[in-house]
């Protein structure tokens, strides 16, 4: 099982809307991750940068930013582009992050 984490940035004032956008997310994306072996993941927001820092455990190097090739991604980035910091195709502007410590 691999770590992986990296961050986005959300727009000022979408907070609110992040949050709810993500209560309701689309049962198909969900099972899109949890098939493509995310088996767990987290964002969590440093509300005074507007940083998302996101964490997933995967089975296999991959996680969610490589599946931007499938509709439903494409869709729910599109449905997501407004309130976030996005590249020209919609996709967020994703930095992957290094592990520097692992405790277990």
């Amino acid at each position: 099982m691999s770590r992986l984490a990296f961050k986005m940035y959300l727009n000022d004032g979408q907070k609110e809307e992040y949050i709810k956008r993500h209560q309701k997310i689309w049962p198909e994306l969900k099972k899109l991750l949890k098939d493509s072996g995310i088996s767990e993941y987290s964002i969590f927001l440093d509300e005074e940068t507007n940083t998302l820092f996101a964490f997933q455990h995967t089975h296999g190097k991959e996680g969610s930013q490589n599946l931007g090739k499938t509709e439903i991604v494409q869709q729910w980035w599109a449905f997501m582009a407004d309130i976030m910091k996005t590249n020209p195709d919609n996709s967020p502007v994703s930095i992957p992050l290094k592990e520097v410590f692992y405790m277990k």
